[in-house]
């Protein structure tokens, strides 16, 4: 009898196979293009950055990336199943990770330290981002705590911490992980999130590597109270690439455009159609 239910359990597990290795794929990939951006985002500390120190970096994107999966994953596996899919998930994350370390590390003992290492990951994940209660797919004061601590985190491993380049970087990238997240457990098969993947504004990765579409600008309006507040924002590397005057003509114009999307926001949430509506609105 305990073998069928175990039976039972792998064969429901493998339903859930591609999204696993999408998903694997997906935190390995975020985690390492974040560094190159978090480096660009204060070059002067990166350039005294040490191989640990970019380790420590991926790391904490891999902790992040757990918890925000596990909470995702939530809303679209059974709950028998869930603890089982993360599970396999940490050890699909591994697998994937031995491989890419293989030609530094080979194929003996040596990785048997990447094994230990990402279980560590798995468990201090809990620690430190469990104890933030929110509902993934909405914006509320907890999912923002959760963002400024995580930030904070990846600006202290930069030692920059304070650093406002930095923790906008740091939230830029680990933000855009859930709609792709979402995208995976909802069948799709989006690509590496745009906000970590691009190196400049003319980029020249080919299509289907590491995602071609590029968001240089993001719009977002959420409400407070009685108040919409309507930000915007851009892409690190963009912002770097503009020079004083573009960024000047830009900041004319989104500063406009936030106006008009802002009122336009406000009035289809505070309508009475979606009084209750406190989702956040993106554009």
């Amino acid at each position: 009898m305990p073998d069928q239910q175990g039976t039972s359990m792998t064969t429901k597990s493998h339903s859930f196979a591609q999204q696993m290795r999408t998903v694997a794929e997906l935190m390995l990939a975020v985690s390492g293009e974040s560094v190159s951006v978090i480096k660009r985002a204060a070059p002067e500390q990166a350039l005294k950055l040490k191989h640990q120190d970019e380790w420590g970096i991926y790391l904490e994107f891999l902790r992040a990336m757990f918890n925000l999966t596990d909470r995702v994953s939530a809303l679209h596996i059974p709950l028998k199943e869930q603890p089982q899919f993360m599970d396999e998930l940490t050890d699909t994350v591994i697998d994937q990770l031995k491989k890419a370390l293989e030609p530094a590390f080979g194929t003996g003992d040596d990785q048997m330290e990447v094994v230990m290492t990402i279980g560590t990951a798995v468990a201090e994940s809990r620690q430190t981002y469990e104890r933030y209660r929110f509902l993934v797919t909405e914006d509320s004061p907890a999912k923002n705590d959760l963002y400024r601590d995580f930030s904070d985190r990846v600006a202290r491993a930069v030692s920059a911490p304070g650093n406002p380049k930095v923790t906008a970087a740091a939230t830029l990238c680990i933000a855009a992980v859930i709609p792709a997240l979402i995208g995976i457990f909802e069948g799709q098969t989006p690509p590496i999130p745009a906000e970590v993947t691009a190196s400049s504004s003319s980029s020249s990765t080919p299509r289907g590597a590491t995602g071609a579409d590029i968001k240089l600008v993001s719009v977002m309006s959420s409400i407070k109270g009685e108040e919409v507040e309507t930000r915007w924002g851009l892409h690190p590397r963009f912002r770097q690439d503009l020079t004083q005057e573009e960024a000047k003509q830009l900041t004319a114009t989104m500063n406009r455009v936030a106006k008009i999307l802002g009122e336009r926001y406000a009035t289809v949430a505070f309508s009475d159609q979606w009084a209750s509506w406190h989702k956040a609105g993106h554009a």
